[in-house]
């Protein structure tokens, strides 16, 4: 039984990030995964691109039963900690939007630079390695894998939740929890695409493939950004971004017109283009498809001279509030990530360790500590794997 000082289960984000640190401190650290690649999620991400972090990130942008879990290792490795160590690989990276950080070329670099740090720093990393089962033997930890078994002073679980199970996404992080009695949150997909019950569908199926600047609310929560109409219901940053607000049999609402004042847009145009369609002016500030179906839920045909304000009250509403009761979401299969986790109750917010349980950590998306789109899971996972690697 070959004996590590450290064993990190999961070579994703956060796991790679904890290995960096322990073994810089020059700590016997073995990092294993059952993909036969490390940082696959980090790989697709971003379209390739990786947007590996957000320059606003801070707890705000978190959801938790315990809001205030995830301050200490934000403040204590940030955004700007991460882009500093991309400078120093001259790896460049530009801002899209909104403080979302991508690479200019390939996620493919982030994913050697780390894997190359890891090696510098004397991580032993055996891939295509399945862990079978985990022991704590008096104040070790032993592992039976594929590959053998292991012993360690301190175990890192850094697997992720069930998100993209077609990337290897599994549950192992919360059975281990459960093994040493820690509790867990429900769990439920997050930053996912919302589906039409096929009512809804008959009747927003011609707008499949049109994309829209929105204003999406739901629970007190308002996101805006972009919505894109797809044949089974509704998706695009802004629904990604309210889908880890929303619970089943809830309604959202939908303002398809942030920037303008429709109802004023009508009056102005039934006093200048009297005999212009309703959908007509509409689709000056919206897009054709969009306008013609706003302007059909509402009911509104004709001349837009021809009708009263109340009419067009009506139309301008509809507009700015669609409501909408999604029938479900796409579920874990395309979720960006898993919202809910272990329950951080039972963890130390400062180096991520169990309270019961001596050398056992858990980091990243295993933990009930889920962010916005946007870059902000990814900082996540590198705080919280930098947190448990200046300790485990």
């Amino acid at each position: 039984m070959k004996k590590f000082d450290v064993a990190i289960v999961g070579a994703g984000a956060a796991g790679l990030m904890c290995a960096i640190e322990a073994g810089r401190r020059g700590r016997r650290v073995l990092l294993i995964d059952h993909a036969s690649a490390p940082g696959e999620k980090i790989r697709i991400s971003g379209g390739g691109r990786c947007n590996f972090t957000n320059t606003g990130a801070g707890p705000g942008n978190f959801l938790s039963q315990n809001p205030h879990f995830c301050k200490s290792a934000l403040i204590r490795y940030t955004a700007a900690d991460f882009i500093a160590k991309l400078d120093s690989h001259t790896i460049a990276w530009h801002e899209k939007t909104l403080g979302q950080l991508f690479c200019d070329r390939s996620a493919i670099q982030i994913v050697t630079m780390l894997t190359d740090e890891c090696r510098e720093a004397g991580v032993d990393l055996r891939l295509s390695v399945t862990v079978e089962a985990v022991e704590k033997v008096g104040s070790e930890f032993q592992l039976a894998t594929t590959n053998g078994q292991f012993e360690c002073d301190a175990l890192v679980i850094a697997t992720g939740g069930k998100s993209i199970p077609k990337m290897g996404a599994t549950d192992f992080a919360y059975r281990i929890a459960e093994q040493f009695g820690l509790k867990l949150v429900a769990t439920r997909p997050a930053l996912v695409a919302l589906l039409f019950a096929q009512d809804l569908l008959d009747q927003t199926k011609a707008l499949a493939g049109v994309c829209v600047q929105a204003q999406v609310k739901c629970d007190g929560t308002a996101f805006r950004e972009a919505v894109l109409f797809t044949h089974r219901g509704v998706s695009g940053p802004a629904i990604l971004q309210i889908s880890s607000y929303w619970r089943e049999g809830e309604a959202i609402e939908i303002d398809l017109a942030p920037d303008i004042d429709v109802f004023k847009t009508l009056c102005d145009a039934r006093q200048t283009r009297g005999k212009l369609a309703p959908h007509t002016v509409l689709s000056d500030s919206l897009p054709k498809r969009l306008a013609e179906a706003i302007a059909a839920r509402a009911n509104i045909g004709g001349k837009i001279g021809e009708h009263s304000d109340m009419r067009l009250k009506a139309l301008a509403d509809a507009a700015h509030h669609w409501r909408v009761t999604p029938a479900g979401s796409e579920g874990y299969r395309t979720a960006e990530v898993t919202l809910g986790g272990i329950d951080t109750q039972g963890l130390s917010s400062k180096t991520m360790e169990a309270h019961n349980t001596p050398g056992l950590y858990f980091i990243g998306e295993a933990v009930d500590v889920t962010g916005w789109l946007g870059g902000y899971n990814f900082q996540w996972a590198w705080s919280s794997g930098w947190a448990a690697g200046q300790v485990a």
